[in-house]
Formats: C-alpha cells, sequence, structure tokens
C-alpha cells in the first residue's frame, strides 16, 4: 500500500468513527437513549453499524471520556446520568443533589463501628499518629436511582459529638443527620482527582482506576474536630461550582 493509500484508508476510518460518534450522540441528546439506559453489547454494537469490535470500543471510550456513557465493570455500558454539582464553599445533603437530578434517592449503610483507625486509614483522613481514637468509623453508598453515586467513609469524634455514638445510621446517613443535629463553626474543603482504587471500584462498579472525583471535608467547633469524611464520586457524572465576586483591596473597600 503506497502513502496516499494508507493516507486515504485513514481519512476514511476517521469519517466512520465520526459518523458512528455522531449517530449515538444523536440517539443519546435525542432522548432514545435516555439517562441509565443500558447499551447493546459491543459485538452486538460493531455489528449493526459494520465495523470492528476495535472500532466500536475506540467510539464508546471516547463518549465515556466526554461523559455521555459510563461503562461499567461487568455491567455493561450506560448512558450517563446529567451531571450533577456540588458548591465548594458550602456543605450539602447528599439527597438534595440527587434530588436536584430528577432523580430518586437512596443510602446503603455499609458499617457503623467504634474503633481504633489503622495506620492507612489515619493517613487518608489527615489523623496525626496518635490519632489512632477509638472513633466512629462509617462507610455508605448514596445512590441516583439504581446507580451508586457517591461512596462516603466517614470518622465522627465522640468526645464532641456523643450522640452520634448510639445513634443508627442506617435509616438516615450521617451527614444530614450532622447538618440537622450538630452545630459546627468551621469547615475546610479538600478536592482532588483520584482513580479508583480496587475498593472504591468495587462498591461504585467502576472499572479500576476510572477518574473520581475526591472531597476531603473536616468539620469543628471551637474545642475540636467533629467528623472527617472522604466522598468519592464517578468522575464523569459530578462537577463542582463556586460563585464569587471581585475582592476589594483596601483603599477600594475605604471609598
Amino acid at each position: 500500500m503506497n502513502h496516499e493509500t494508507a493516507t486515504t484508508a485513514v481519512r476514511a476510518n476517521e469519517t466512520l468513527h465520526a459518523r458512528i460518534k455522531a449517530q449515538i450522540l444523536q440517539k443519546i441528546i435525542g432522548g432514545t437513549w435516555k439517562p441509565g439506559y443500558r447499551l447493546p453489547v459491543e459485538t452486538d454494537l460493531a455489528r449493526d453499524h459494520g465495523v470492528s469490535r476495535m472500532t466500536m470500543n475506540k467510539v464508546l471510550t471516547q463518549l465515556s471520556s466526554e461523559g455521555y456513557l459510563v461503562r461499567r465493570k461487568k455491567s455493561g455500558t450506560f448512558v450517563a446520568q446529567p451531571r450533577s454539582q456540588s458548591a465548594v464553599l458550602e456543605i450539602t445533603a447528599i439527597a438534595d443533589e440527587v434530588a436536584a437530578l430528577g432523580q430518586s434517592y437512596r443510602w446503603e449503610l455499609i458499617e457503623q463501628n467504634l474503633r481504633c483507625l489503622s495506620g492507612p486509614e489515619r493517613a487518608g483522613f489527615g489523623l496525626p499518629e496518635d490519632g489512632a481514637g477509638p472513633w466512629l468509623a462509617l462507610r455508605g453508598l448514596h445512590f441516583a436511582a439504581d446507580t451508586p453515586f457517591c461512596l462516603e467513609t466517614r470518622v465522627i469524634n465522640p468526645s464532641t459529638c456523643p450522640k452520634a455514638v448510639d445513634q443508627d445510621f442506617g435509616p438516615e446517613p450521617p451527614g444530614s443527620w450532622l447538618l440537622r443535629t450538630v452545630p459546627w463553626t468551621s469547615a475546610t474543603h479538600t478536592v482532588r482527582a483520584v482513580g479508583a482504587g480496587t475498593d472504591e471500584a468495587g462498591f461504585l462498579v467502576l472499572r479500576k482506576n476510572t477518574p473520581c472525583l475526591e472531597i476531603l471535608r473536616e468539620t469543628r467547633t471551637s474545642d475540636s474536630w467533629v467528623t472527617r469524611v472522604r466522598l468519592v464520586y464517578p468522575g464523569g457524572v459530578h462537577q463542582l461550582f463556586a460563585q464569587f465576586g471581585p475582592q476589594l483591596t483596601p483603599a477600594q473597600a475605604s471609598k
């Protein structure tokens, strides 16, 4: 194959790739395939479009990276839910985030134990070496409809929030209960992009190393910290926002 023929073949393949992508996008944007819809298996899609499985995989991978699809290990490929938003400078109930998407909300408690933390756990929460506890350790999943929406791992300080020790967090997630019950004076948010580890991938039904959004939060009273929580969201269906204005210089403020 000479150079000209090879170039023509590459361009034809790129055009085919773009055409298939446009057809799938039309079904998503047009509402034929609604959020949560499970796509036919890759081999069937390739056959229906008259292309190789490799070509179809590239199209689905690109649509997934752009946030239109979610590919879940052993479950298949789904149309992504609309992106939810969290305010960087606010503490909101995750149930409210899900409700804003028009989805039904569900909470599933995985762990609730008063125990000491391991070294890696302390490091994950930013606790000092001597901060083993015991603390109230909690873990649970937030769902939007039947899809895992956020994995929550939390510790609560019994010395500043003793009522939490006897509270059953099966019916109500700890974040909502704390917002309603415990006064706090300050909070810190740390936000970063992470790849889903084996643990997160299993709970969120993602492929390992799938991009995720991690929020680390600490709330405090005037005396000590109340709770530290790690929230992990699938990155393709969540975004953060902040609203702010220009800061005044001292000279401007005095006018």
